[in-house]
């Protein structure tokens, strides 16, 4: 069946390559240019291509070389418009067709976030970035918009500010002269890029801005290259965050998976209002800000979307209904890779964490359960995004360390994953071609032993299953959750002490904690009923909660603090969490990640409405599209479940 959030006929002729030509206009907010497609006629008698387009000026095409007609079908609201284009004769299968398109994109594009300068670090020039997960690469350009068609691609992007894509640079060099030497934001300069591995449309992206770059020290016997791009006022607190650890993890995962195929893995951290942990766009993974904790302790979001490499850019979901296949896998193997880096116990705490927020999404989907599947069922022109949550990427996991365990343990899982990740590498799958790669290779490397271990696996429960549990009662190491845990019942116990002058604890509580135990912390006092306001109050100040700069720590604060909405505490603390979402808290810096703004928003609104609305009113359009859409529905029309996963990721992710 084909994808349900395409219009396009790709099943009939399909692209393999684009050739992009643009030219970025930050005073229209519009990229112009134009977009090649080579395209390989998949059976006898076609006689039209059609495109996915969203907010697109079409102004003239050509089918090889002559100039063709084309028709704009009527816009859906999730699927966009489709784009046919007539042959004047019928093709036949195996043969080529080459179409040029002629387009402008709009400002209404929901892929598209232009900044003014004031928007940004440094305040003196604007900026441009692109989201093009799930299904927004047609608000970009005309493609055949589903991750069943992948494609390699070139392009040629002029632009008066310094341009990235999510493709290896061929001209000027990155580690050369910044905009090849000319003026920033004066001089046009044409950027040379090519993507010769295929991909999926969504990991067609584009960043343009005042931007520096650092490369990282070379891994020895590596041929990939690894370094950071931010704007100049971020660049050093960005190369000393992740110059440590990101060819270092990368290298770790070779090990674990096979070879990395991309060439170039740089990291980019965005402005504030990207709406993600990190985006695994090929080449070039896109980073919040958030991550510059100051001290390394969120790098390993890194570690997800580098994973992404293997698990999503690699082997890829054919379409939204098998989008867990992407995180469920890449979320598995992250943590994995923290056993490798760090120890079992830290494998399992990564588990033990995101099992807060994957209860979190279930349960915010009871009215629903069909978003709490593995695998959805989309209804055509549904929108993937209502279904956005940790679920794919928690559930997922667990489904896979089950089958670890079921199996055997790793010395007999891990051989399966280079297998699994062999077979399928550039190839876009469904779940069921997993699960009978699965049992075909276990057949052959087990025997009647093995498939009997599978075969005692419910299936249909880890994969259509609905409802707030786990098929299985996951365990998991609790060595690092244990001082966290006691801390947690102590303050719960502390509840019946009504004056906080008498509480027995001290700043010296977490000294020794990690920020991911403190986190802990948090979602585990969050699993008791509400504390009183005036420990609260406490809470936040003792251990700088409520001040924290580490924003998954801060959050989690709020959790607390809004847990109910009619409480002193909620009303306190309301505006405080909110203010510090859009930035308004001496900051200036907007919490655009939605992992953030849309857990706020919704607390927030739970307390006052009234200031949801205000706050949102007055920053709504910092945030990036994508947010400002599923904000809206938080504060102004139903509540939807949010993305709030440690480590992702949200986009990913995490």
């Amino acid at each position: 069946m084909p994808d349900p959030t395409t219009q396009s006929n790709y099943l009939q002729i399909a692209t393999t390559h684009v050739d992009f030509e643009w030219s970025i206009d930050f005073a229209l907010q519009e990229i112009a240019g134009s977009a090649t497609h080579t395209l390989l006629v998949k059976e006898d008698g076609v006689k039209e291509v059609t495109f996915d387009t969203a907010d697109l000026l079409v102004e003239k095409i050509e089918v090889d070389g002559s100039t063709a007609s084309f028709s704009i079908g009527e816009k859906h609201v999730v699927m966009g418009s489709s784009l046919r284009i007539p042959f004047s004769q019928a093709a036949k299968s195996g043969s080529q067709v080459l179409v040029k398109i002629y387009y402008k994109t709009s400002k209404e594009s929901t892929a598209l976030q232009w900044l003014a300068k004031e928007q940004t670090q440094g305040g003196q020039h604007p900026y441009l970035f692109s989201q093009c997960q799930p299904i927004y690469a047609r608000a970009v350009a005309p493609l055949q918009d589903t991750p069943s068609v992948k494609i390699t691609y070139s392009a040629h992007v002029t632009s008066v500010l310094p341009a990235l894509l999510s493709a290896v640079r061929i001209s000027p060099p990155s580690d050369g002269p910044a905009h090849d030497g000319k003026v920033i934001g004066k001089d046009l300069v044409t950027y040379t890029y090519n993507q010769p591995v295929p991909i999926p449309s969504y990991l067609i992206a584009i960043a343009s801005g005042n931007l520096s770059y650092r490369p990282f020290a070379p891994i020895e016997g590596k041929s990939w290259k690894s370094g950071v791009w931010a704007e100049p006022e971020l660049i050093e607190a960005s190369f000393w965050e992740f110059s440590e650890d990101t060819a270092r993890f990368l290298a770790k995962e070779e090990e674990i998976v096979g070879p990395y195929r991309f060439g170039v893995y740089d990291l980019l951290v965005l402005p504030p209002s990207f709406p993600y942990g990190g985006m695994e766009n090929a080449c070039l993974s896109f980073l919040t800000p958030t991550l510059l904790a100051g001290d390394r302790s969120l790098v390993d979001v890194v570690v997800h979307e580098l994973t992404h490499s293997w698990f999503g850019n690699g082997v890829t979901h054919a379409e939204a209904t098998h989008f867990w296949l992407n995180e469920g896998w890449t979320t598995y193997i992250e943590r994995l890779l923290q056993q490798f880096l760090h120890s079992p116990a830290e494998r399992g705490f990564s588990f033990l964490i995101g099992s807060k927020s994957l209860h979190d999404a279930l349960r915010l989907y009871n009215d629903k359960p069909k978003y709490q599947r593995l695998v959805i069922d989309f209804e055509p022109g549904e929108d993937p995004d209502d279904a956005y949550s940790t679920v794919p990427y928690e559930k997922g996991a667990n489904f896979l360390l089950h089958i670890e365990r079921k199996l055997g343990g790793l010395d007999i899982f891990l051989p399966y994953v280079r297998d699994y990740v062999n077979t399928f590498m550039g190839k876009s799958i469904t779940t069921d071609q997993w699960k009978s790669h699965l049992f075909s290779y276990f057949e052959a490397h087990g025997g009647k032993e093995k498939i009997s271990s599978l075969n005692e696996i419910d299936w249909n429960a880890w994969l259509f299953g609905e409802g707030e549990r786990l098929p299985v009662e996951m365990e998991y190491d609790m060595s690092l959750a244990q001082p966290p845990y006691d801390l947690a019942a102590s303050w719960n116990t502390a509840r019946s002490v009504s004056d906080v002058k008498r509480l027995n604890f001290a700043e010296s509580d977490v000294k020794e904690f990690s920020s991911n135990q403190k986190v802990v912390f948090l979602e585990r006092l969050s699993s008791y009923e509400p504390l009183p306001s005036s420990h609260i109050t406490h809470l936040g100040s003792l251990y700088h909660l409520s001040t924290s700069a580490n924003a998954e720590i801060r959050m989690r604060f709020y959790d607390i603090a809004l847990q109910d909405p009619k409480s002193l505490a909620a009303k306190s603390f309301a505006e405080d969490a909110v203010k510090w979402v859009v930035g308004e808290d001496g900051t200036g810096v907007l919490k655009g990640r939605m992992k953030f703004c849309r857990t706020v928003f919704r607390a927030v609104n739970k307390v006052d409405p009234s200031l949801a609305r205000k706050y949102f009113a007055k920053s709504r359009d910092a945030f990036h599209p994508i947010a400002r859409k599923l904000i809206d529905k938080v504060v102004i029309h139903t509540l939807l479940p949010t993305h709030s996963s440690q480590g992702v990721q949200d986009l990913a992710p995490v």
